[in-house]
């Protein structure tokens, strides 16, 4: 199993839970001062985009403006979560078997990745709280954003979210940070109380992973919400060319530079 990372913790012989600490007076404050939604709440998914690349972002606003993009996820994504309900069962199923599963690593060396992921979180005493959630599949609605929440888990309240994707070699992806932290400050809106951790899962790789919800963590988040809200036209090219190779948009992308008011009629 993988050590921990700058951006999350992944199970195995160096993780550590770290207590929870947080400031119940300021959110507090921060829930009374502020009742009222004064811009649009945004979905998870768009932060998690716009965190991801912004120009990706813009081009699929673009076309779900014009009822030009379908956000039905593609068969696998379905396929990979509903791993995460049958882990158990993986966990005892013949290693050829998991050859006809949705799993990444070879068969035998997800089961004991798996396996070894339990084994930890059940010393830690969090197995048995992923695995029987308060809830699932939970819509949420908080201050700024909204969202699906794929478990709620109780004492201590925190989100849960179960990624159809490959873990990063430490900790979590930024999209998928800025996400988590969109889910814990919706949920944290709802009940009045302060959330400061999440959690993601990879079953397609048999790995769990937790972050904090750190003061780098939400601003991050924070930028996302900012891009998401005032953007008007194609932003920047990024850098990180890496990303482009599989996005839906790249044949567009550097083409269409008119605002997106313009290219709404507006």
């Amino acid at each position: 199993m993988r050590s921990n990372g700058g951006t999350g913790h992944a199970f195995g012989p160096t993780w550590t839970v770290q207590p929870v600490a947080s400031d119940e007076r300021g959110f507090l404050y921060d829930r009374v001062t502020n009742r009222g939604v004064t811009e649009a709440s945004v979905a998870f998914s768009d932060l998690r985009t716009a965190a991801f690349c912004p120009r990706k972002y813009y081009y699929r606003r673009c076309r779900q403006e014009n009822d030009e993009y379908d956000p039905t996820p593609p068969a696998r994504v379905e396929a990979v979560r509903e791993l995460e309900r049958r882990y158990e069962s993986l966990l005892e199923a013949p290693v050829a078997t998991l050859a006809d599963e949705p799993v990444e690593p070879p068969p035998a060396v997800y089961r004991a990745r798996l396996g070894t992921t339990r084994d930890w979180l059940e010393s830690a005493g969090h197995w048995g709280r992923l695995r029987d959630p308060d809830a699932r599949d939970r819509l949420v609605t908080g201050r700024d954003c909204h969202g699906v929440v794929h478990k709620v888990l109780g004492d201590p309240l925190e989100p849960v979210l179960v990624s159809a994707g490959e873990p990063p070699d430490q900790g979590v992806w930024t999209s998928q940070s800025v996400h988590a932290v969109a889910a814990a400050k919706a949920l944290a809106w709802e009940h009045e109380t302060a959330v400061d951790r999440a959690w993601l899962e990879y079953p397609a790789y048999g790995e769990i992973r937790s972050l904090e919800l750190t003061t780098r963590r939400k601003a991050r988040y924070r930028r996302a919400l900012r891009t998401v809200r005032e953007l008007d036209g194609p932003p920047p090219r990024i850098d990180n060319e890496s990303k482009c190779g599989s996005c839906e948009f790249a044949a567009e992308c550097g083409v269409r530079t008119r605002s997106l008011r313009s290219l709404l009629g507006l």
